[in-house]
């Protein structure tokens, strides 16, 4: 689906707490967010204004952006996990 929001915090309200604990005290986990949520934004934008851009660059943003996504969801589920 076009311009799509993938907030973290949209995709797992139910980790809302961890993202915020690891964004506040885990410097890494803030750098990795901010590139994802940057990432996002620069795909959303894309789509929305019609930006030519060929099928393999769509892909290669998406693909980080799902690599991202996913090493940030195992962080925030080993947290979520080890402080229940």
């Amino acid at each position: 689906m076009l311009n799509e929001n993938h907030a973290m915090i949209i995709d797992f309200p139910e980790l809302t707490k961890d993202i915020v604990q690891l964004t506040h005290h885990d410097p890494l986990f803030k750098q990795k967010s901010q590139q994802y949520h940057e990432l996002d934004y620069k795909i959303r934008q894309l789509e929305i204004a019609g930006t030519p851009t060929d099928d393999q660059h769509s892909r290669q943003l998406k693909q980080q952006r799902a690599t991202l996504k996913d090493l940030l969801y195992l962080q925030l589920t080993s947290h979520h996990n080890s402080h229940q």
